[in-house]
């Protein structure tokens, strides 16, 4: 199952949250080898994990963690201004209606379809919080991925080249990408909203603003 978690929150599913954070060095500093770090206890954490952010975590059946990603609003600090301005330019993307989407990660023994439920809860989340985009970093091996789960970004960015070739997405809300992407995820609408509603049903969404791009 899904569940939405912010941080604050995570102490309330220690196993779920323990088994996240070591995939997440299993992946990014074993697998893909990132410069990032990976404390004593072989998990991966970064700066914006202390910022309270909202997770997406695909929860096996024993409890332990099949797949995750991390969302901040792009009103406060996020990696896409602080890290990688020049795929923008310079100028920084900051509204309401735009969060940012970090540390896509699957277990080493994910299901098939963890992929595909997490990008329904992603777009569960923009529906649900008014949220128009996601804006996020990714190298080029995720393209075919996105595109196989039926909801690829529009790029904006880009440096560096072959395998080195990292860009930057916007990945914009419609109701036909979420029955797109339920229904390659072999979910119904029902079932992901009954995810959302069980973990943030009382939640308030962001108040909606004029979308900026500002300099």
């Amino acid at each position: 199952m899904l569940r939405y978690v912010y941080a604050q929150d995570l102490a309330q599913f220690e196993p779920l949250a323990r088994s996240m954070f070591r995939d997440r060095a299993d992946q990014f500093k074993t697998r893909l080898g990132w410069d990032v770090q990976v404390d004593r206890n072989s998990e991966e954490r970064d700066s914006y994990d202390a910022l309270n952010p909202l997770y997406v975590i695909w929860e096996n059946a024993d409890g332990s963690h099949g797949g995750s990603m991390r969302f901040l609003p792009s009103t406060g600090p996020i990696m896409v201004n602080d890290v990688f301005a020049d795929l923008n330019d310079g100028k920084r993307i900051s509204s309401p209606l735009i969060w940012e989407c970090t540390r896509f990660c699957l277990s080493r023994g994910a299901q098939g379809g963890v992929a595909g439920a997490l990008t329904l809860g992603g777009l569960e989340l923009m529906r649900n919080f008014n949220i128009a985009h996601f804006a996020g970093v990714f190298d080029r091996r995720m393209v075919r991925i996105y595109r196989a789960l039926g909801f690829s970004p529009d790029i904006i960015g880009t440096k560096g080249s072959g395998r080195d070739r990292v860009c930057l997405g916007l990945w914009e809300y419609s109701r036909a990408a979420y029955d797109r992407v339920a229904k390659l995820a072999g979910i119904s609408a029902e079932q992901s909203t009954l995810w959302f509603d069980l973990s943030l049903g009382g939640a308030q969404a962001p108040v909606p603003q004029a979308m900026a791009l500002t300099a």
